[in-house]
């Protein structure tokens, strides 16, 4: 008789079977991933491109406001200081600085202490008033004679009582109200050293003072009342003055050491008397020209290479750019080859070339030092017109790039174009999401059923195998 063996299925693992079920299930899913992804790296490369293209609009707008731009220097930089702005003249001017503008100065009596209660307390406002001191002489400080005229401009007052009636109570007052008065503590050394000092803020003929008291204490008024024209308890120990001045041999006086307008677009400071005339020259600023033009070529190669790069097809579809084949990136390829190669007109020159911007055979731009500086010199107003007019190129590289930036504009459109696609493969990944846990379910319960089943069987072999050994054990 022949004999029977046992056979034995074997079980699933159904964790690694339905993992790699799963895996090929989730291949659409895993190709929308690699799209986003694509897309995300687009929007990325927009992202720089717009960065450099912002660059290459500020360069731009620099380049053409440098074309404005002046210096103004002076022979005698210990009297004299300047600055120009875009409506300064180039040419020499001569400048003769003969008196300084200066602040009035005054000084009160003596004391023993800065910080000893000064008379009885009662409340007293002193009222200060600027003006002019005219007529009279003055000796040791005090003037004889003298008139003073208001200046109009209103008066300022302050109230000192009991709680600031010491040199320093006083002093704090005065500075806390800024009312145009600066007071100092001075020590002189002396037996009653200690000296309030007062200084108008503004120089300048007109902002003498006159101080005024009003109210109960009198050892206030003996100290601190002043007037020019009468009564004078404290010291001048500085009048106050115009600054005096002639340009090219007009007189001009200023009550500011600061003087601006005596030359069309020229800030003058004056720092000192001249001896003799010094010259002031004014010309246009070629280092900041040049300095321009150079970022300007530097901001359009950084943004072009980057186009180039991003742009490119690589062999046989490998190691493309990123934005190989985008059609918002093409335009905006053809629009800047557009401006450039579009002559500028409304003067003689209408060519980059022209100043020494010539395009190299990658498709850079590389600036001619020597022959830019050689257009500036002679040339300058067709090298401003070149650039800066409203059909130069400076001008139309600007406008560009602002069109191209804008809200509405090219990349912004072309950026939400992609984030829509992106949002769209988004809702179907979330779609099939539900999808997969739905089927990864089925197949761990089927497959783990299906184990079952398998368990079931080999179970009922064995039984069966039992059975027949034993059948064929009694047969013997």
């Amino acid at each position: 008789m022949a004999s029977i063996s046992s056979s034995t299925n074997t079980a699933f693992d159904v964790p690694t079977l339905v993992s790699q079920l799963m895996a090929v299930e989730r291949k659409p899913i895993d190709d929308l991933n690699t799209k986003i992804s694509s897309y995300q790296t687009k929007i990325s490369s927009f992202g720089t491109l717009s960065s450099l293209i912002s660059t290459l609009q500020s360069s731009a707008s620099a380049l053409s406001s440098s074309l404005s731009k002046t210096t103004a220097t002076p022979s005698n930089a210990a009297a004299l200081a300047s600055t120009s702005d875009s409506t300064a003249v180039p040419g020499t001017y001569s400048v003769n600085v003969s008196q300084l503008a200066q602040a009035q100065n005054l000084v009160a009596a003596g004391q023993t202490s800065s910080n000893t209660a000064i008379g009885n307390g009662t409340p007293t406002t002193l009222t200060f008033d600027f003006g002019t001191i005219s007529g009279g002489t003055l000796t040791n400080g005090i003037y004889s004679g003298a008139s003073f005229t208001s200046n109009g401009n209103g008066t300022a007052s302050v109230v000192i009582d009991s709680t600031n009636n010491t040199l320093e109570g006083i002093r704090d007052a005065i500075n806390s109200a800024g009312m145009g008065v600066t007071a100092t503590l001075v020590n002189d050394g002396s037996g009653t050293p200690w000296r309030l000092a007062l200084t108008s803020t503004e120089s300048g003929a007109t902002n003498s003072l006159k101080i005024t008291t009003s109210g109960g204490d009198g050892t206030l008024d003996s100290l601190l009342a002043y007037d020019p024209a009468g009564t004078q308890n404290m010291t001048q120990t500085q009048a106050a003055q115009n600054a005096s001045l002639t340009v090219n041999g007009i007189a001009i006086t200023s009550a500011s050491n600061t003087v601006s307008g005596a030359i069309q677009g020229v800030t003058l400071s004056l720092q000192g008397i001249t001896a003799s005339p010094a010259a002031l020259t004014v010309a246009r600023d070629a280092t900041a020209m040049k300095t321009a033009a150079s970022a300007f070529v530097d901001a359009y190669n950084a943004l072009a290479t980057q186009m180039k790069s991003r742009s490119a097809y690589g062999l046989d579809g490998a190691n493309s750019g990123t934005l190989a084949g985008d059609g918002t990136l093409r335009l905006m390829q053809d629009q800047l080859r557009g401006i450039f190669n579009t002559p500028a007109t409304g003067g003689i020159m209408s060519s980059l070339a022209e100043v020494g911007i010539a395009f190299q055979k990658d498709g850079t731009l590389k600036l001619d030092d020597a022959k830019f500086d050689t257009a500036l010199a002679s040339n300058f107003a067709d090298v401003k017109n070149l650039f800066a007019s409203p059909g130069g190129f400076a001008t139309r590289i600007a406008s560009w790039a602002q069109t191209t930036l804008q809200p509405g504009g090219m990349i912004e459109t072309r950026t939400q174009s992609l984030n829509r696609y992106i949002q769209q493969y988004n809702d179907q990944i979330d779609r099939l999401e539900k999808q997969m846990t739905a089927l990864e379910k089925k197949y761990t319960t089927e497959y783990t059923n299906l184990n079952l089943l398998l368990s079931r069987m080999n179970t009922t072999s064995t039984f069966l195998t039992q059975q027949l050994l034993t059948q064929q054990s009694s047969d013997k």
